[in-house]
């Protein structure tokens, strides 16, 4: 654990403090608390790390349309010295049933294994306070339900997928243990490499998943799945890479996007040349399945 901890705090209007706190505990808090409109967020990270200033600036500059003053009041950090948070952060964790299939628990926990069908569960074991994605979100929740949907052209040998933002891993490392076998997992953030790296190392499929700290736009090939867990404004931005990423009726995995944004998305992808199979909004989140045409 880190020497010390890094207190975020700021206020917010009502109607936004779920939304933020949800993107604050994916994005690698062990708890958020709420006093009136106040959110404080801890972060078990080293003290100089610009990329998760810059992120939350710019998740509250993105809602700033949905919720009208977001980003009125001054955002503060704070330094904290350890005070015993090895073992009173972990209580915010425990493992979480997501979708039909899978188990995310955090190392230090082992989910309890019923008897069937729920035996047949992946287990994922993710390290939370380290990188965007442990599970608990909305928008991981959706991409790891999503891929349950097209689990069947995973299957074999030739089978390739694309994550695109990895943060944790957690998306790479489902699909590796679905049964790809070549994975490219990339992010540009060196805080979520490193974590990835543990995360991967720890869940036992190194040999699938290869990360990359390389941008979308250096690579060429394409991928029966791709998944892009970002937000709406990043993934208009790399439309035209992630459009041509997709292998011909292979599937691409959207979220991160919030529920006004879901139009001006689709717009980017559909109806050429994709077409939307599914669409599952949780909260202020919506995640989107769609595939390629042939």
């Amino acid at each position: 654990m880190p020497a010390s901890w890094l207190q975020l705090s700021f206020k917010a209007p009502p109607a936004a403090l779920d939304t933020v706190s949800n993107f604050l505990i994916e994005r690698g808090s062990p708890g958020v608390v709420i006093k009136g409109n106040e959110v404080q967020a801890f972060f078990a990270r080293p003290v100089r790390n610009p990329s998760l200033k810059k992120d939350i600036q710019r998740f509250l500059r993105g809602i700033r349309e949905i919720y009208p003053g977001i980003d009125k009041h001054p955002v503060r950090w704070k330094i904290l010295k350890e005070k015993n948070w090895n073992s009173s952060w972990r209580r915010f964790f425990s493992p979480q049933k997501v979708g039909k299939g899978f188990w995310i628990t955090p190392p230090w926990k082992t989910p309890r294994i019923a008897p069937p069908p729920l035996a047949s569960r992946i287990v994922i074991t993710i390290e939370p306070a380290m990188a965007f994605g442990t599970g608990t979100h909305a928008t991981t929740r959706g991409c790891l339900e999503f891929l349950e949907k097209v689990a069947g052209s995973l299957a074999g040998k030739d089978r390739t997928a694309l994550d695109v933002g990895t943060g944790s891993g957690i998306l790479a490392i489902a699909m590796a243990k679905m049964g790809v076998r070549r994975v490219l997992a990339i992010d540009t953030d060196p805080v979520a490499i490193d974590a990835a790296q543990v995360n991967v190392r720890r869940n036992q499929v190194k040999r699938a998943v290869r990360l990359s700290s390389s941008r979308l736009g250096r690579f060429k090939k394409s991928f029966t799945v791709v998944v892009a867990n970002l937000t709406a404004e990043t993934i208009v931005a790399l439309a035209d890479n992630l459009k041509k990423r997709v292998s011909p009726k292979g599937h691409l995995i959207l979220s991160g996007i919030l529920k006004p944004k879901v139009k001006e998305v689709l717009q980017q992808f559909c109806p050429r040349p994709f077409k939307l199979i599914r669409r599952k909004v949780q909260g202020e989140w919506a995640t989107l399945l769609l595939r390629r045409k042939g």
